[in-house]
């Protein structure tokens, strides 16, 4: 399931590349961003199943607000600049 749903996310840009070119990803970023997707359903699955539901919000949230972080930094380098 959690591959289905990375894929799933992935099928957007692959889909936006068609109709404009303001979307614009190579095998690189597909790549990394399946890996990032995979990673994070995947420790979020694990989490759930090692946690008990008081500590499982918490430690998601952190997961989901580090996986954003990542992906707005990586696309458009915003906060840090890592690209420059």
């Amino acid at each position: 399931m959690i591959l289905v749903g990375s894929l799933t996310i992935l099928l957007i840009p692959l889909i936006a590349m068609q109709f404009t070119a303001e979307v614009n990803w190579d095998r690189y970023d597909f790549i990394l961003m399946a890996a990032l997707t995979i990673g994070l359903g995947s420790l979020c699955a694990f989490i759930s199943k090692r946690s008990t539901a008081k500590s499982r919000i918490p430690v998601v949230a952190t997961f989901v607000v580090v996986f954003l972080y990542l992906w707005i930094e990586l696309a458009v380098g915003i906060f840090g600049g890592w690209g420059t």
